[in-house]
Formats: C-alpha cells, structure tokens, sequence
C-alpha cells in the first residue's frame, strides 16, 4: 500500500466539493454573519478614528498649513476653514481608502476562514455517525491520502467562501490592491485555511460527541477571533491583552490579510507573518495527520 496516494486524495476532496455545492444553505448562513459584521460595523465605524488608518485630521492639516491663512484668524472664521479642511480631507481618504471599512474587510475574510476551516472538521462526525468513516478506513488506502484529501476539500471550501465575502466587500467599496496584493492573500488564506481545517481535524479525530466538539469549537474560535484584531488594532487593547494576542496565529494572517489587500493598517513584516503561519500550519497538519491515523471508527 502506498504511503500516499493521488486518486484517494482526488476522490476525497472531490467529494467534500460536491458536499459543499449541494448545501448552499449552509454556505449562505455561514458567510451571512461575516457579511453583517462587515457591512454594520463598517457603516456604523465609518469615522472610527484608527491609529495609521484614518489620515484625514492629517490631511486637513496640510490642507489648513498649504493654504497660507494669517494667524490671527477669529474663532468664526477659524470655524468655517476647519470645516471645509476636513470634508476636503475626507473625500480624499475616502478615495484613497483610508477608513474603517477597509480596514474592517481583510478581518472578516479571516474570520469567515477561521470559521469555515475549523468546522469542517464536523464532517468527520458527521462520516463516523453514518458509518462513512468506516468504510473509508477499512479499504486498502492510506490514511494519510484521505486525511490529506479532507484537508484539501476543507481548505478549498473555505477559500471560496473567503472570496465570497471579499466580493462582498467590493461592493461595498473596498479597496483591494490587484493583482499583486490579491496574489499574495492568497497565499496567505491558504496558509489561515489548512491550518485550522487541521486543527478542526485534531479535535474531531478525538471526539464522537457533536456537542462536545461545537463547545470546543466555540471556546476556542472566539477568543482567537477577538485577539487577532479583527474588528479594532492591537494599539487599542492593553498592553497584556496585547502580548496575548501575539500568540494567536490568527493574529499575522489578518495583519497579513490587510497588509496584501488594503495596504493599510499592517503592524508588521509580511516574511515575520509568513514564518509564523508556515511553522503553525506544519504544526497542525502533522497533529491532524496523526490522531486521525490513530481515530477510532467504531
């Protein structure tokens, strides 16, 4: 038998494929909390003023210093020239994308692949319960090619609704840096996807309980969402909520998210990103690859 092979992989990931087009229902009601996330909380935002995101107080100021006003100015005049600064400061924020919403959008594609990735894993309860796992296991092909056809189909569903979302936020008028940008988030929401599909896969290759495993899941899917900056910058927390944070993994896959498509509001270096989310990925996929060869289908 060999060690891995291609056609069990294809047959498994075609499988989770034909799962995930038959179901659209559960597409949709995944990716509608994402949506209302980013379509509430970016119009309700909108002037949210973020550290190295919202630029027009600069802008304005310029705008006031380029304009040669005599210093003596009275407080009616004084009035009415900041406020014409700051709607002329505003447009061109907003053309160039300097708000809220976009940097709202890179952290709701990330959280929609969090969500999508690490409950794929429920598919294996689901196969245990009906007896589909058992089947699988007991045909002459590695355990190894059907793990890796599972991470495959989950990690494919995941990106998909990923892209969902992000044509989602274009419509909204987000700002999205192609194709460079949109080529390197796309490494990057691999890399998000495959390692919480495996983390999702660890759990469930433990667990027969469906409760159980949506407790966990929800325990573990929270916190890392909220610390990963998702919704508001890490200058916002404390400064211990703040060294938390840098061990969520989610964490440089959104500030490399916003860093590839946006251009705004990335806090640090794409290479310390991708570092962390290989070693993560790798760690995951060997813990998955393993008990899963180890589960029990009885």
């Amino acid at each position: 038998m060999k060690v891995l092979e291609l056609q069990a992989v294809y047959v498994m990931w075609l499988r989770e494929m034909k799962k995930f087009f038959r179901s659209w229902s559960r597409v949709i009601g995944m990716i509608a909390m994402p949506a209302f996330f980013l379509a509430f909380l970016g119009m309700g935002f909108q002037s949210f003023q973020i550290q190295g995101v919202s630029y027009s107080a600069v802008i304005a100021n310029i705008l006031i210093a380029s304009w040669g006003l005599p210093p003596n100015l009275g407080p009616v005049e004084s009035y009415w020239v900041a406020k014409i600064a700051g709607s002329i400061a505003d447009v061109v924020a907003q053309s160039l994308g300097l708000n809220y919403t976009n940097f709202l959008a890179p952290g709701i594609v990330g959280m929609i692949l969090l969500f999508a990735s690490m409950v794929a894993g429920l598919s294996i309860l689901w196969d245990r319960e009906f007896g589909f796992l058992k089947e699988v296991m007991v045909t002459p092909v590695s355990r190894l090619s059907i793990a890796l056809g599972r991470t495959m189909g989950g990690v494919t569903t995941a990106i998909m609704q990923g892209l969902l979302i992000l044509g989602i936020s274009l419509f909204m008028g987000v700002k999205v840096n192609v194709p460079t940008g949109l080529s390197l988030s796309a490494v990057f929401m691999v890399l998000i996807s495959t390692s919480f599909v495996c983390l999702g896969m660890a759990f469930a290759s433990r667990m027969t309980d469906f409760q159980g495993f949506m407790l966990i899941m929800n325990f573990i899917i929270f916190p890392l969402f909220f610390l990963s900056g998702a919704l508001f910058p890490l200058s916002s927390f404390p400064s211990w909520v703040q060294t938390v944070a840098y061990f969520d993994p989610l964490t440089y896959g959104v500030d490399a998210l916003r860093t590839t498509l946006v251009g705004i509001g990335g806090t640090m270096p794409l290479t310390t990103n991708f570092l962390v989310l290989i070693g993560f990925t790798a760690a995951t996929l060997l813990l998955a690859t393993y008990l899963f060869q180890r589960s029990e289908v009885d």
